[in-house]
């Protein structure tokens, strides 16, 4: 139900594990044993002993917003694009010759840096949304320290 967040926070480099299928035991089993905040849209989710923040928004938009004007998130260890958004694991830097077979043929003309992720194998590089992702985060720390909201 957050899918859309959680893919965001890792876009901007925060380990965020993310269990579309799991079911409430286990989630929270996860969350206590790592000691980590349970994000959920949930209104039934009952986790004694788990640190809980309920998400009440539908929107992506909306939900970053509670999440970093309410949360503890320091926005400043943000590590943009080192990530994998879709398994989480922490990006590898790749060579173009090493990638050449997994991008299109523009791209690999037009971009010298690329990224691998080792879990799933995802190539990732700085197209156009890079630059808009990262305004995103500054307008984010702009909230987080108290700018207009």
């Amino acid at each position: 139900m957050l899918g859309r967040l959680a893919r965001w926070l890792r876009a901007f480099g925060f380990d965020v594990t993310y269990h579309p299928f799991a079911d409430d035991d286990e989630v929270a089993q996860w969350a206590r044993e790592r000691d980590a905040v349970l994000l959920t849209r949930d209104t039934r989710l009952r986790a004694p002993g788990t640190r809980m923040f309920f998400v009440r928004d539908d929107h992506v938009e909306e939900q970053l917003r509670q999440v970093v004007d309410e949360l503890p998130l320091d926005l400043s260890q943000a590590r943009p694009l080192t990530r994998c958004t879709v398994c989480n694991q922490a990006l590898a830097a790749a060579t173009r010759d090493e990638v050449w077979d997994r991008i299109p043929p523009f791209v690999y003309l037009t971009q010298v840096h690329f990224a691998v992720c080792p879990g799933c194998g995802r190539v990732y590089w700085e197209g156009t949304h890079a630059p808009r992702m990262r305004a995103r985060l500054r307008e984010l720390m702009g909230r987080a320290a108290g700018g207009p909201r």
